[in-house]
């Protein structure tokens, strides 16, 4: 008796067939093909769906076995709330091919199609009945009879003169055989929601548990240690991020208490201690774009600098930079980041309010610039402004913030703003904030960079303006609807 495996949709159908393997010979002729036909039919509980050699069993005979199941871990695993190792060990049967040993590496280049692939497990093992053949472990759910290659694989099959002919193995999975996302579907009650995804930062797996997968917070935190390289701690966010300082409570779920932690992003290096300032690598990109924006030479003013992921690439490209973090502990790893990269020289570092920043440094610098008469070399200056949360608050700094006649239009500020969004036109919400709070409409002269999606129906954008000088510079004359400024240029915002 033979069992032959095949794909029915998302179900996986077991069913036996009386010896009645079909020969290299014979599956290339459409007239051995017609024999097989006329056997197969009189299988009992066998059909025949088509010519492509689909089978299915029927009703009363069919497995309810589905394709997950066979690489799913037993089933005694569920609701485990303290990880058991060794319970997690399983056999199954999968095809195997017998090959010579001396043509098994150019042989393995022609079948990575229908080889198994699964963690921790060696495609080619030795042949325990044949110490000059070994056998490649074959995906049960592509390779279930002789005649599943492709015709390739078939090809390259009989120029090596192997034999096409399947066998069974008994292979025993383990605990590292399984992928995380199969061990905790296994361990979490059926239907809830898996975790297997987190932010890395450093050798810390940050994590955001929701209420029903708290019970098992312990275990999801040794997984994730175990099925990543690198990872030796694991943690979970128990509050909200704190407005003032950005950072946010957090319980270690299993390894390391060590909490500071290297991270390198876009060819920088960043040293903190993660429990106690705001770091987010799905930033990144947006670092980047910011980044990109500035020439050598221009002005940043980075408000809520955090430890630096602004201010040091910034810096980087010979532009001056102040930045800024009202948090003691972010303010001393600015500090520490500048130096570490090597741009100390270039930022300028402050520990204060937003408010006050805005109010002091920042327009002490402004006040500076030269005037539209100046013969000097002219650079932009940007502010970038990443508080999401409250960073919209902050722009009525702006009104009237300079006194004297107007800098040259060229030298007002570029603002980059980000804040949260649950309105179903988000762009169109930041917009009506930001200038609600400035006393100007921003719809024409603003563009609005999406960001990220946070949570389901919560984005983060990025909204970009220039300073109108009527709102900048005291006893300015102020047209609500058309301001003299021109207009920002879009930016694209398809990226």
């Amino acid at each position: 008796m033979r069992i032959l495996w095949r794909p029915f949709g998302f179900s996986r159908i077991l069913f036996k067939v009386e010896s009645c393997r079909i020969s290299e010979s014979e599956s290339l002729t459409p007239l051995a093909w017609t024999s097989q036909i006329q056997k197969l039919s009189r299988a009992p509980g066998i059909f025949l769906l088509d010519q492509r050699k689909r089978f299915s069993t029927m009703p009363e005979i069919e497995s309810d076995q589905r394709d997950s199941e066979l690489f799913s871990p037993p089933s005694n695993v569920r609701g485990m709330t303290k990880l058991d190792r060794t319970a997690f060990k399983k056999t199954v049967t999968i095809p195997v091919l017998k090959v010579r040993k001396e043509i098994v590496n150019k042989l393995m280049r022609s079948l990575k199609r229908a080889a198994l692939q699964r963690p921790g497990i060696k495609r080619v093992i030795e042949d325990p009945e044949d110490e000059e053949s070994r056998l490649i472990m074959l995906d049960p759910y592509k390779i279930f009879t002789d005649d599943s290659f492709e015709r390739a694989e078939l090809s390259i099959l009989r120029q090596l003169n192997v034999n096409p002919q399947i066998s069974k193995y008994n292979l025993e999975l383990t605990y590292e055989n399984f992928k995380s996302e199969e061990i905790l579907k296994a361990v979490l009650p059926e239907g809830q929601d898996v975790t297997s995804g987190f932010s890395r930062v450093g050798h810390i797996a940050h994590l955001n548990l929701r209420d029903h997968q708290l019970p098992f917070k312990h275990l999801i935190g040794q997984v994730m240690i175990d099925k990543n390289p690198g990872i030796t701690s694991a943690v979970n966010k128990i509050n909200n991020i704190d407005n003032t300082y950005r950072n946010f409570q957090m319980e270690v779920l299993s390894g390391e208490k060590n909490m500071m932690t290297k991270v390198r992003e876009n060819s920088y290096t960043y040293e903190f201690d993660f429990s106690k300032v705001y770091w987010n690598p799905r930033l990144s990109t947006e670092h980047s774009r910011i980044t990109e924006l500035l020439k050598p030479g221009d002005i940043l003013f980075d408000v809520f600098a955090g430890v630096g992921p602004f201010a040091v690439p910034v810096a980087k490209k010979n532009c001056t930079v102040f930045a800024n973090d009202l948090n003691p502990e972010s303010h001393k790893w600015l500090l520490h980041n500048c130096k570490l990269n090597k741009v100390d020289q270039k930022v300028k570092v402050f520990n204060l309010d937003g408010k006050d920043f805005l109010q002091g440094p920042v327009r002490k610098e402004l006040m500076q610039q030269p005037g539209p008469l100046s013969k000097e070399r002219k650079h932009s200056v940007h502010i970038v402004m990443n508080l999401p949360a409250k960073a919209i608050e902050f722009l009525g700094v702006f009104k009237s913030l300079l006194d004297g006649p107007p800098c040259s239009i060229e030298l007002l500020p570029i603002v980059h703003c980000y804040s949260f969004s649950k309105d179903p036109n988000p762009a169109k919400d930041v917009q009506q904030r930001a200038g609600a709070v400035l006393g100007i409409s921003l719809e024409a002269c603003s563009s609005i960079h999406p960001v990220r999606n946070v949570a389901p129906n919560k984005e983060m954008l990025c909204i970009t303006f220039q300073i109108p000088a009527a709102v900048l510079y005291k006893n300015q004359t102020l047209n609500l609807e058309n301001h003299d400024d021109p207009p920002l240029k879009r930016q694209r915002t398809d990226k």
